[in-house]
């Protein structure tokens, strides 16, 4: 058991559940191979001739037996090939990962290892590696480079997969339960993508069941939260408000958080459509991304408001 440093910006991005569902969705979107093909009826063979009298026969008209209504016939609207991939940008694809491997961490189930090169090749060295970590679920066991010792050890294992930092998804993430990373991982993962999240990190108390090597992470918010200054220039959008939140406010003018702690409550719900449970939602937003109520400015406390709106957010 031991302690690891590691950046914010990896493993303490907040949950982006949205663009998870759009990365998840465009990785099953480009598995597809879309070579399902039918004939239509001028694909298939036969019909050149009109198979019976237009009339005198009492039954219905036909054209050709080439029609989707015949047996043997086309198929109207059938499946033609096609491609159903959907681009992503690098980024939105980066930034999926850091937040599920993020939430590997806020729900205690990423592990961290020292290695596993030490691991022989056999199905039983496996076992034995996941019930020293007491791994009964799917997992999924990410190296810095290929481990081709671990990739044989692992394979015959139902429910657990081996991957490297390089080709690390988030299709292989959302799969599996449990996150394993070996130290060298982490430090890879770190060069590759830190940096990425340019928005407000999320600090927090490293999982009490983190094995072999507990994680720390060094905040960026001291412990009297942020001040008034440095709110000025961070926009709305950080917070991750609801649609229909955001865009009240921004149609009020309020587009940055310096903005909004120039308001007091009784303000905010002067905006048209702006009610309690927006305030709600805005001040739970504010808190959790480290903008406490103690940080206003003792001009935006009317005393009048103090009675129902508790100093403002």
């Amino acid at each position: 058991m031991g302690e690891l440093e590691v950046r914010d910006d990896v493993f303490c991005v907040p949950e982006k559940s949205d663009l998870v569902h759009q990365v998840f969705v465009s990785q099953l979107a480009n598995k597809r191979q879309g070579t399902a093909k039918t004939k239509n009826r001028s694909e298939v063979s036969g019909g050149g001739a009109k198979p019976r009298p237009q009339k005198g026969s009492g039954r219905s008209r036909q054209g050709s037996i080439r029609s989707p209504l015949w047996v043997g016939g086309g198929r109207a609207f059938g499946p033609s090939p096609r491609s159903y991939r959907k681009k992503v940008p690098k980024t939105m694809r980066r930034l999926a990962i850091l937040s599920l491997i993020s939430d590997r961490v806020r729900n205690g189930n990423l592990i961290l290892v020292d290695g596993v090169d030490d691991l022989e090749a056999r199905t039983k060295a496996a076992v034995g590696f996941l019930g020293g970590l007491k791994v009964d679920e799917s997992a999924l066991i990410v190296t810095d480079e290929v481990k081709n010792n671990a990739v044989k050890a692992f394979q015959n294992i139902q429910r657990v997969e081996t991957t490297h930092a390089q080709v690390l998804n988030a299709l292989d993430l959302i799969n599996k339960k449990k996150l394993i990373m070996t130290v060298d991982a982490v430090k890879r993962v770190e060069a590759l993508w830190g940096g990425v999240y340019k928005g407000l990190v999320e600090t927090h108390q490293p999982a009490e069941d983190v094995e072999s090597v507990g994680v720390t992470e060094s905040g960026n918010l001291d412990e009297s939260g942020t001040t008034i200054s440095e709110h000025d220039s961070i926009v709305l959008e950080e917070l991750q408000l609801s649609t229909r939140t955001l865009n009240i406010l921004k149609g009020a003018g309020l587009d940055k958080v310096g903005d909004v702690f120039g308001q007091s409550k009784t303000d905010l719900l002067k905006i048209k459509n702006f009610g309690e449970k927006s305030y709600i939602e805005l001040q739970s937003k504010l808190n959790v991304y480290g903008f406490l109520t103690e940080n206003l400015h003792p001009e935006n406390k009317q005393p009048s408001d103090d009675a129902d709106a508790k100093g403002g957010i």
